[in-house]
């Protein structure tokens, strides 16, 4: 039996108050293809390569079921996978897949490390000042309000959807600035880290 232990827990939609904008029809519809398209690469693993993968049991259940599937039964077991996707955060499994795909060593660790920054956001909203100082540009006040959905979100045991969002804005504010260091003829900087925390940690 496989456990759960090992993926990221958290869900929910918050109160309608602290929704800074709805997602758009055609973000949700972008979202949704990109679920898709990262369960279609999970049901092409080998069984071994899916074991490494941090899933919950249901989703890798499901995943091997609609491996051993043809046809119609496969597209209806692909929609089923589809919905249980929603329900969690994919960072995870996309940084994996990227090991599969034998992605740069560097990039994968600055993945984990957004997602670590990501975890010790919701633990101690202080981790703002650290976001503050690495991207200047930050956008503070829309990652306190996410910061607040996603413990709502993660408190109801709803889909992780500010969690989510949460992981993006990191991640595009650091290839921001990856591709700013870039033009400049710098290396690419570290991801910021947590008060306490070092670098090489």
């Amino acid at each position: 039996m496989r456990s759960d232990s090992r993926h990221s827990p958290h869900p929910a939609v918050p109160d309608e108050d602290d929704f800074v904008e709805p997602a758009s029809k055609s973000s949700r519809k972008r979202e949704m293809h990109a679920l898709q398209d990262l369960g279609e690469q999970l049901v092409a693993l080998s069984a071994e390569r899916l074991k490494k993968v941090p899933l919950p049991d249901v989703l890798y259940d499901a995943i091997r079921a609609a491996q051993g599937f043809k046809m119609e039964a496969r597209r209806r077991q692909m929609q089923y996978i589809g919905k249980l996707m929603r329900k969690i955060d994919p960072a995870p499994i996309q940084a994996q897949l990227e090991i599969f795909a034998g992605n740069s060593a560097a990039e994968v660790a600055k993945m984990h490390r957004l997602e670590r920054l990501r975890s010790d956001l919701l633990e101690d909203e202080k981790v703002i000042g650290s976001i503050a100082e690495s991207w200047p540009g930050a956008d503070l006040q829309y990652l306190r309000t996410l910061r607040r959905n996603a413990l709502k979100e993660r408190e109801a045991g709803k889909p992780p959807k500010s969690f989510r969002e949460i992981f993006r804005v990191l991640r595009e504010l650091q290839e921001a600035q990856d591709a700013a260091a870039e033009e400049a003829g710098e290396g690419a900087p570290g991801v910021a880290t947590a008060p306490g925390e070092t670098a090489g940690e």
